[in-house]
């Protein structure tokens, strides 16, 4: 039927048992589906999410509702790409075009720990999205959140076009605001200095550790990270957050991106005394022993503090 949208949800609840591990809950609406989860070694559960549709069209929305009990751990990843196709220009009764929308609803619970690393989104020529993602801790509680996003194909030549993306992440401790990060890029933002400056991908790494950091760690933890750039191409900035930190790219490679964030990821698991992590399984298989060590030395750095 013209005009129709689809609406897509999925319910998650995490629990810690007795001996450990954690033990999932919960179900999905199509398109989003829920492919069989797994425990890891440490006992948190691995949970693939598949978008069935393969993108969003104008209209189209997912919800997705994340709970997670005390002591429970949980990774949550998305096992392709997101793709958003345009929607400017596309229909006579609305050439404006529709916004597609993500909304993400997430609370942890004491000693609760959340790794929400989906893959990428790419948005096409022409597309309107909207992205929230609203999160709520309590002390003991840590999380750790990742966003690529590529504006347009430009391997076909293709950039957003006269599309737009937003993006509103919000983290609150006990009610108390950690972060409001609220962007939107679009126009003359793809363009400018103060936006894309004309590169087509953008990354955010958040964590909100689950307590404050000593000084001396948080400054090695930056330094090392900092130094987790080289070979990478792009412009990569990280700084701290009271507690944990916040890194961002700015470039072309979504690779370099997940690189990056990757190996920010392995620099937290450590700081924590927790387990390396793993190169997903349902990520891009290819990438999983480049991601460890340096790249070739052929590529190119932009460093900012």
């Amino acid at each position: 039927m013209a005009g129709a949208t689809w609406h897509g949800s999925a319910t998650l609840r995490f629990q810690a048992d007795q001996a450990g591990a954690t033990r999932l809950q919960g179900g999905a609406t199509a398109p989003l589906k829920l492919l069989r989860h797994y425990a890891a070694a440490d006992g948190r559960c691995d949970v693939p999410l598949l978008h069935t549709a393969g993108g969003l069209v104008g209209g189209d929305a997912l919800s997705i509702d994340l709970q997670l009990e005390a002591g429970s751990r949980a990774l949550i990843s998305s096992v392709a790409a997101q793709k958003i196709y345009g929607s400017r220009h596309r229909s006579r009764v609305q050439p404006e075009g529709r916004w597609g929308t993500i909304t993400v609803e997430t609370q942890l619970a004491e000693g609760a720990e959340l790794e929400w690393l989906p893959q990428e989104t790419v948005l096409f020529s022409g597309a309107l999205l909207d992205v929230r993602h609203n999160v709520e801790l309590v002390e003991g509680a840590s999380w750790l959140g990742m966003d690529v996003v590529r504006l347009g194909r430009t391997a076909r030549g293709e950039s957003l076009e006269d599309g737009c993306w937003r993006s509103r992440l919000n983290v609150r401790r006990n009610g108390r605001w950690l972060l409001v990060d609220q962007l939107e890029l679009g126009g003359e933002s793809l363009s400018s200095s103060h936006g894309l400056d004309g590169e087509p991908v953008l990354g955010s790494l958040v964590w909100a550790a689950p307590a404050s950091l000593q000084k001396q760690a948080l400054e090695a933890l930056l330094q090392g990270a900092q130094a987790d750039r080289s070979g990478l191409e792009g412009c990569m900035a990280i700084g701290p957050l009271d507690p944990g930190l916040i890194a961002r790219y700015r470039g072309p490679s979504t690779q370099a991106a997940r690189f990056w964030f990757f190996r920010i990821w392995c620099r937290i698991r450590s700081l924590q005394n927790l387990s390396t992590p793993q190169w997903p399984r349902y990520w891009p298989f290819q990438e999983r022993e480049l991601a460890l060590s340096p790249a070739p030395a052929t590529a190119t750095t932009t460093a900012e503090r």
